[in-house]
């Protein structure tokens, strides 16, 4: 039976799309994850699924930094963005940070399913009138991509919380660890992104917003990052 993973923290659209699928796939077997950290731990317990359907916008993503993140921990499952945005250059910097296809929401059951088959056989699929040519992403935002891609799911959890505002306190208590082990993490994810301080680290994870500004920068805390 082939499975199919659906990322969308909004309970409405995530049944709206499962029901999409199943017209356009009636033999598939859905799973559903709201968040980043569920959808990694649910791709994990399924590495035999086909297709992961992924939102741009839920808890512990920022922009591309999600899509960078589980291409790399599962870089044999092939990923259609689904989103509100519809702008052309952000469906083709999604295929730059790897999807395999880009739905924007507002499509049809005809649409979704022509989406489904061409990334299903191999393909990759934009809407119509969008070109898949000059999908090149600029050269410090391919390289912010890679190196979030290195980050572990934990320390990915950690720099999210972290361009969410949160304190290390904050985050040891989301996490239930030690602050501690927070520092830890920050000091490896500081190194893995080239950064001398959260709030470097910040306004370099900014580089894969959807707009590509970056976040506010977080408290100044006193420890390495």
């Amino acid at each position: 039976m082939r499975e199919i993973l659906i990322a969308d923290d909004h309970p409405l659209f995530r049944d709206a799309l499962r029901r999409a699928v199943m017209q356009v796939l009636p033999d598939a077997a859905l799973r559903e994850a709201d968040s980043v950290a569920s959808l990694v731990e649910l791709a994990g317990a399924h590495p035999q699924a086909e297709l992961l359907l992924l939102d741009l916008n839920m808890p512990g993503a920022h922009g591309f930094s999600a899509l960078a993140h589980v291409r790399a921990s599962f870089p044999a499952l092939p990923v259609i963005v689904v989103s509100a945005r519809e702008e052309s250059a952000l469906m083709r910097r999604a295929i730059g940070h790897g999807a395999a296809g880009f739905i924007p929401k507002s499509s049809d059951i005809a649409t979704i399913g022509t989406a489904l088959h061409a990334v299903l056989d191999g393909e990759t699929w934009l809407p119509p009138g969008v070109a898949t040519q000059h999908t090149a992403l600029d050269p410090e935002e391919e390289a912010m991509a890679k190196r979030v891609a290195e980050l572990t799911p934990q320390q990915y959890r950690v720099l999210a919380m972290v361009c969410n505002g949160l304190l290390n306190k904050q985050i040891a208590y989301e996490l239930d660890v030690s602050e501690a082990t927070v520092k830890a993490h920050m000091t490896a994810i500081l190194r893995k992104l080239g950064a001398h301080s959260r709030t470097q680290a910040v306004l370099l994870a900014g580089r894969l917003t959807l707009e590509g500004r970056g976040v506010a920068p977080p408290p100044d805390e006193d420890e390495p990052g």
